[in-house]
């Protein structure tokens, strides 16, 4: 989950749903740019977060019993597993970006685990076979991948609320392009992208959220009753190109 403390509680955003947002972000990338395999793409970007622990126990809870946000897990290999065999079922396209992902991810933690650096050997390895299987360069799966984490990260930033206050600039991420891209509040609410990425002037994304005031839980049950229970609100947002 992505979770954000408020004055009243807890503001919680599944992940899978912040997936749907990165999605959202994609469709309005400027055609010419759109990297290959651009359905499989799509659909990788909406899994990339997916096979998470199941709602039982206290997966989703600190030892606190708060919501547990996602930047305080530990590495999962069986997450990583799940995710890769959930793409692997789709295409060897989706399969290798969630290769990828989980090697961007966790490659930095390369050396502190056995079983990591196993896994981690078997994406190399993966990644050659599935290139070579979809008639991929890895130039062009480099582009599809940095496409992917480019939303991902545009995501993150929305749903962490992360872009600043009067009107300061805050880079995004490098995208495909290896172009730095940077965002910044405008009075109006509206947010400004810089150079401009969409095939629109105009662009809206939503996520949905839900507003919790309970701030401690026994089970992960709990939460999950508690979040079915509570209205869903639907965040927007709205990027408008400069004139």
């Amino acid at each position: 989950m992505i979770v954000t403390q408020t004055d009243t509680g807890w503001q919680l955003i599944n992940q899978p749903a912040h997936g749907l947002l990165a999605v959202q972000l994609a469709l309005h990338w400027q055609l010419h740019k759109r990297p290959a395999h651009w359905i499989e793409t799509l659909i990788a970007l909406t899994e990339h977060d997916d096979g998470q622990d199941a709602w039982e126990g206290k997966n989703h809870l600190t030892t606190a019993g708060a919501p547990l946000h996602f930047q305080l897990l530990q590495y999962s290999v069986e997450q990583c597993k799940q995710m890769i065999q959930i793409g692997l079922q789709k295409s060897r396209w989706n399969a290798l970006l969630m290769s990828m992902h989980t090697s961007f991810l966790y490659e930095p933690k390369r050396g502190t685990n056995k079983a990591l650096d196993i896994f981690l050997d078997q994406q190399v390895t993966n990644q050659t076979k599935w290139r070579k299987e979809t008639k991929s360069t890895k130039a062009e799966a480099d582009y599809g991948y940095a496409f992917l984490q480019w939303c991902d990260a545009l995501s993150l930033v929305l749903c962490m609320d992360q872009v600043p206050p009067e009107g300061r600039r805050l880079e995004v991420s490098v995208g495909p392009d290896a172009v730095s891209y940077y965002t910044h509040k405008r009075t109006d609410e509206s947010l400004a992208m810089e150079p401009w990425p969409f095939d629109e002037p105009v662009v809206e994304v939503h996520v949905e959220t839900f507003h919790l005031t309970q701030l401690a839980f026994k089970t992960d049950k709990q939460l999950y009753n508690a979040m079915q229970d509570t209205p869903v609100t639907v965040k927007t947002w709205m990027f408008r190109k400069d004139d």
